[in-house]
């Protein structure tokens, strides 16, 4: 179950840090950022579909105080052995250079780099402690990291951005153009517009967000992470960049001649089945990768009215069969995240589940009744350490609520 105040546990983590460390951030503040969880369409951003999600309770905080310099001082309390990130704003390293690639002071090279590349003025540095629980892997742990750290040193500049599409595209484009990562913008949306007991529905023609509450009469449900205990690589390391590549293979191969510029915009039976005549003998493959988009479009607006109706069920029904959309079409899953499906689906009262995030490895996630979260983490305890003994103690449940994305906090 998650952490009664987490918090205050956070805090109780930050607070030693910063003595240890002698940066100065009592009097600051603390900007904690969600994670997220994908209800549909997983991997629609960068095909162009509509997108819903919610922000869940696993965070990142960070305490921070403006130090009168010009420098970025920050210690992470998850990569201790990195010791204090120090750099003066507007000297970082080259994008995609060799000297960021496996540290996490990319993050804040990054945005540092993106803001000024973008035209704003960066003079006053800060001081900041940070501390994370999101797992590795399918719950956006590096655009919580990147959004934070992006809103942090707009405000210690005073730079408002009203334009709130603006901090999703700059947060994009750390990870895109700074780091490297072919990322979308699904998880940057759900963590940014992210409130509790509301989901986020983005529609890409307008940009526009609209919150759906959850129905009324929902059962009492909750989501779960279920954390395989895999390492997951950077997203440019990973099939994820190979599926973004194939779907972009087929809009070249076929967009020009069937009058489409993305994959989402294939919604018509009639138009699939003509791209899947011309195409489906020679690719086979581009095709499957369709096959999931369009049928995960199908879903999509039956599992929205489903949750303002509070009909929980058919929304686990939807997230389900997204799943195997995305194991046997998108193939972009992982043996690792089967057996954590492959098991929650033999527990009654789970209601939906699948992989989550990039694929690969990481974390799949589950729709599942309250009475029925015990059940769920005996039969997980029971079956996957068997299954997979190497990860006996890496592996984890994470009991999860729909929360705020962005919350400002009293500092230490």
């Amino acid at each position: 179950m998650s952490n009664p105040n987490p918090d205050l546990q956070a805090r109780e983590i930050l607070a030693p840090l910063a003595a240890e460390t002698q940066l100065r951030v009592h009097g600051g503040r603390i900007r904690r950022t969600s994670s997220r969880f994908c209800l549909g369409v997983e991997h629609g951003d960068y095909n162009g579909t509509d997108l819903f999600g919610v922000g869940t309770d696993r965070f990142i905080w960070l305490a921070y105080q403006p130090n009168g310099t010009d420098r970025v001082r920050l210690h992470s309390a998850n990569f201790p052995d990195n010791g204090v990130v120090d750099f003066k704003l507007g000297d970082v390293p080259p994008p995609k250079s060799a000297t960021i690639a496996d540290t996490w002071a990319r993050f804040p090279y990054g945005v540092d780099y993106i803001l000024r590349r973008e035209g704003f003025a960066l003079t006053h540095g800060f001081d900041a402690v940070l501390y994370g629980n999101i797992p590795g892997g399918g719950m956006s742990r590096s655009a919580s990291l990147t959004i934070n750290l992006l809103l942090t040193l707009l405000e210690v500049n005073a730079i408002k951005v009203t334009d709130d599409m603006k901090i999703i595209d700059m947060a994009q484009s750390v990870e895109n153009d700074y780091i490297g990562s072919p990322c979308g913008n699904l998880d940057q949306i759900m963590i940014y517009f992210g409130r509790a007991g509301t989901g986020a529905h983005y529609t890409p023609k307008t940009r526009s967000i609209r919150y759906i509450p959850i129905g009324p009469h929902a059962i009492d449900f909750r989501i779960v992470s279920l954390d395989t205990g895999t390492v997951r690589p950077g997203l440019e390391k990973s099939t994820y960049k190979i599926r973004r590549a194939e779907c972009e293979e087929l809009v070249a191969l076929a967009g020009k001649e069937f009058g489409f510029s993305g994959l989402a915009d294939v919604r018509n039976q009639s138009l699939y089945d003509r791209i899947l005549a011309n195409y489906g003998r020679l690719h086979p493959h581009l095709c499957a990768r369709l096959n999931y988009i369009f049928h995960a479009q199908q879903r999509f607006h039956l599992m929205l009215k489903a949750w303002e109706h509070g009909d929980i069920v058919t929304v686990g029904n939807v997230f389900r069969a997204d799943g195997f959309g995305l194991r046997d079409d998108y193939q972009i899953s992982g043996p690792e995240l089967e057996a954590m499906c492959d098991i929650a689906r033999t527990v009654p009262g789970v209601l939906g589940e699948r992989m989550l995030g990039g694929g690969d490895n990481g974390a799949a996630g589950a729709l599942v009744r309250t009475e029925n979260i015990n059940a769920l983490k005996t039969a997980v305890d029971e079956h996957y350490p068997h299954r997979y003994p190497h990860l006996a103690d890496k592996y984890a449940v994470h009991v999860c609520s729909t929360v705020d994305g962005v919350t400002v906090l009293e500092g230490l």
